[in-house]
């Protein structure tokens, strides 16, 4: 299982991390979180240069956005993916909403 991990740097800018799980060797496991939140985004939206606002999971059900780092770094995330957003402070990144119809995920906001 690949999970992007995006996270703030001691540069004060958001990095990406790949990370990759074998569930059929490891057994991972996560607390429950006591809040899910649910989202949908219209089309081609964009939120500007902004940090996660907690350490949160991120899953993609439906549609596809993009993200871009300071460096200029871009990564697209749809339908199952999964996004550890951890860059609660820094410089921040850019969420662009690229496919034709909403995006819709599920944050579980993490301790």
């Amino acid at each position: 299982m690949k999970v992007t991990r995006l996270y703030s740097g001691e540069d004060g800018h958001s990095h990406f991390e790949d990370l990759s799980f074998d569930l059929k060797k490891a057994k991972v496991s996560l607390s429950a979180p006591k809040t899910i939140i649910l989202s949908e985004v219209e089309a081609g939206h964009e939120y500007s240069w902004h940090n996660a606002e907690r350490k949160q999971w991120v899953v993609t059900l439906s549609g596809e956005i993009q993200l871009e780092i300071g460096n200029g770094e871009r990564r697209r995330f749809g339908p199952g993916d999964l996004l550890l957003a951890e860059d609660t402070t820094g410089h921040g990144h850019v969420t662009t909403v690229v496919s034709t119809q909403p995006w819709r995920c599920m944050y579980l906001p993490t301790d």
